[in-house]
């Protein structure tokens, strides 16, 4: 009982922590400068439409286990917040299935039972969203150093000369108020931006639901508006839920589907593309340097790149020398496709997912106790889940633009 009730705590505190954690990252990218208890409530505007997403795609799992007298957690929600750095104050959440599940049926129904919930309530979000648009006003209200411009200022922020004056105008308006600064100002080579990527749902909204087109905000700004950017992450982890691999809800699906064999090749497929695409830029843009057109760049980095892929491909096949030859042709086909296509770009950081699926979760799914057949019913709903995913799967989640003089 005293076991209980520290779980309980522990799960109510990590549910509160979150809730501070990701209203903050709402107010950051919101463009709230400081804290006070009015701006701090203004983040709830992403918060409480964000989690209450997640929470109930977990309780989609947490109700259905139930229904099958399985014994399962309350959700572990995982806060994560760092001040002035780009995080969205958490990295999801999870239950606990403390029983076997015996038969496929079981393991299906509780797999597609959470993305399907969470797909749900992503639809209500950003259907209010796009039809309750701020005004073109709102992104000068954030960004006053646009107001110059006015509602034209799309042809004038988004390049190197904005960037350089902007720069320079911070620095001198921090020498100003710091009058024993000795910070010079420098151009940079570069500046950076950042942007959303777009998936078919979301060009669907933008297309035939917004109902005051004009107020669509570009890639740049989307971040602001706390319901579509609430809504745009929770496409992102129904998509990263329904990957069709591993033990993932969407390896659930495709294990139900076709069964234990060609789940193993559809999931090994599905995860050699997520890598491959994860990959694209790194040719371009990593710690040693840009390898094109350099062989000494290319001798680093080739042998280190070509060790970490053999990493993450190291439970694909029980045989060392599939997985190296995987490892290299993902790596010949990123540097080709970066060689002949270079606007192409990919999302590194599925990297991270990369590892945690390869090397921990797994790709293979464990053969179930029962293997009997799922019916029709479970069959559309499979088929319309693994829809739900392209539809929703954004092969590059968030972009950074260079901008070079």
């Amino acid at each position: 009982m005293r076991e209980q009730v520290k779980t309980y705590l522990l799960q109510t505190g990590l549910f509160l922590a979150t809730i501070v954690t990701t209203t903050l990252a709402g107010m950051y990218w919101m463009g709230i400068p400081e804290f006070t208890w009015h701006h701090f409530q203004k983040g709830f505007l992403f918060s409480l439409p964000f989690l209450g997403i997640l929470t109930i795609h977990e309780f989609g799992h947490y109700i259905t286990a139930r229904l099958y007298k399985v014994s399962v957690t309350l959700p572990y929600y995982i806060p994560f917040y760092l001040p002035f750095i780009e995080t969205i104050g958490t990295m999801g959440a999870f239950i606990r299935i403390k029983d076997p599940l015996k038969t496929k049926t079981e393991i299906f129904d509780i797999g597609v039972a959470g993305p399907l919930a969470g797909f749900i309530a992503a639809l209500f979000v950003l259907y209010y969203g796009f039809t309750h648009l701020p005004p073109q006003e709102y992104v000068l209200n954030i960004h006053k150093e646009y107001k110059v411009y006015g509602l034209d200022y799309e042809k004038h922020v988004y390049n190197y000369a904005f960037s350089r004056q902007l720069d320079s105008s911070m620095t001198d308006d921090y020498n100003k108020h710091n009058p024993d600064s000795k910070i010079t100002w420098k151009p940079q080579e570069e500046y950076m931006n950042i942007a959303i990527g777009k998936n078919l749902l979301f060009l669907f909204f933008e297309k035939y639901i917004a109902n005051q087109p004009e107020r669509i905000p570009n890639k740049y700004e989307m971040f602001h508006y706390p319901f579509l950017f609430a809504g745009y992450l929770a496409l992102f982890f129904t998509a990263l839920n329904l990957l069709p691999m591993g033990q993932l809800d969407g390896g659930h699906v495709i294990y139900g589907l076709f069964g234990e064999k060609k789940h193993k090749i559809i999931s090994s497929s599905v995860f050699i593309i997520f890598v491959y695409l994860a990959g694209i830029g790194m040719f371009r843009d990593n710690l040693i340097g840009n390898v094109f057109g350099s062989a000494d760049n290319m001798m680093m980095f080739a042998p280190l790149y070509l060790l970490f892929l053999y990493f993450i491909f190291g439970r694909v096949s029980e045989d060392w020398k599939n997985n190296l030859m995987i490892a290299s042709g993902v790596f010949a086909a990123q540097y080709f496709t970066e060689l002949l296509f270079p606007a192409f770009e990919g999302f590194n950081g599925w990297f991270l997912f990369a590892i945690l699926i390869g090397r921990f979760l797994g790709i293979h799914h464990p053969p179930a106790l029962y293997n009997e057949p799922l019916t029709l019913k479970r069959k559309i709903i499979g088929w319309i889940s693994l829809f739900i995913f392209i539809i929703c799967f954004t092969p590059n989640i968030f972009t950074i633009e260079i901008f070079r003089q």
